[in-house]
Order: C-alpha cells, then structure tokens, then sequence
C-alpha cells in the first residue's frame, strides 16, 4: 500500500475497516498498528447515522472522508471513528501499543501491555483523544497514518457493546 490518502477513505465502511488493519495510528506520536475496527453507515440501525440523517452529533459522517468522529460512549468513555463515504465511518477498536507505551500506561494507570488499547474507550484514553479532535483531518497533526504490512488472516466477527444489528459481521480483527 502507498501513502494513505483522502481516496482510501472514500469507500465503503466494510471495505476500509479491513484496509485500516496493520496502519499505524500516531496521535502526537504516541500509538501503534491498528488491530481491530467495527463499520458503520447509513444503512445500519446501529449505526449514529441511520437512517442517513445528519444530526448536531453525526454532522462530520456527513462531510468529506478522511477525517475523526469522536463522540462520548455512555456519557463515559471517547470513541475514535474515520468516517468514509458519505453517512459511515469506522470505529477504532484496538491498536498495539507500540510507539511510547510509557506515555500510554501513564495516561491509563496500567501497566499491562495487553490492556492499553483494547477496547475504543482504553485506546482513547491512552492516545489522549477527546472531544475536541471531533471534525480533525487524520492528515494534519495530532494524527498520522502510516500504512503498515498487509494482513493475510483477518477475523470478521459480530459486534460487541451494541443492542442492534448486533449479529452483523462487521467487527473485523487481526487472527491471534
């Protein structure tokens, strides 16, 4: 894969949560690859966007691909989605926390490799994401994506933490 562009964003949700595993995903050069994603769009009931309608809370599903939705998960924990075509995006998962782990246990209070980032609320917190990269393009600092080595085994899955569409196999993760 090349350089990550506007163009690898502006497909659909299933197609990229694929593609995205094994990027690296810097945040002020704090991060790690990608190793799990979940998609989204307009068509799905779980999705914030369905039934393709803009609302104060999805706006930046409905504008260009390539930049971050984050939103607040139970009122609890931040959320970092890449939103690609028009009403989707793809919410991150997990990443290995590869690229300063010291900066990533400090900012969880853990020390535990494996618990880092597992898991959208953990990752955001050891990445430092907050409300306030909402509408952030992902080709401007904080962030930077690079791409990583191809993934030959990818596990797609149900989803998790959600009450509908729950059966869809759109959870998609690095075998092992």
């Amino acid at each position: 894969m090349g350089r990550i562009t506007r163009a690898f964003f502006n497909h659909s949700s299933d197609s990229v949560a694929r593609d995205l595993l094994g990027v690296v995903l810097l945040v002020e050069g704090v991060g790690g690859a990608i190793v799990e994603t979940e998609s989204y769009d307009g068509d799905d009931p779980a999705s914030h966007s369905y039934p393709m309608r803009p609302t104060e809370r999805n706006a930046v599903m409905f504008g260009p691909p390539g930049y971050a939705y984050v939103y607040r998960s139970y009122g609890i924990h931040w959320c970092l989605n890449f939103v690609c075509e028009i009403g989707s995006a793809v919410l991150i998962r997990a990443i290995a926390p590869d690229c300063r782990a010291d900066v990533m246990q400090r900012r969880r209070g853990v020390g535990e490799p494996a618990q880092l980032c597992a898991g959208p609320g953990r990752l955001c917190q050891a990445l430092g994401i907050t409300g306030a990269l909402n509408g952030a393009s992902l080709f401007k600092p904080p962030f930077s994506l690079t791409p990583g080595g191809a993934i030959a085994d990818i596990h797609a899955g149900p989803r998790i933490g959600i009450s509908k569409a729950k059966d869809a196999h759109r959870r998609f993760g690095v075998k092992g």
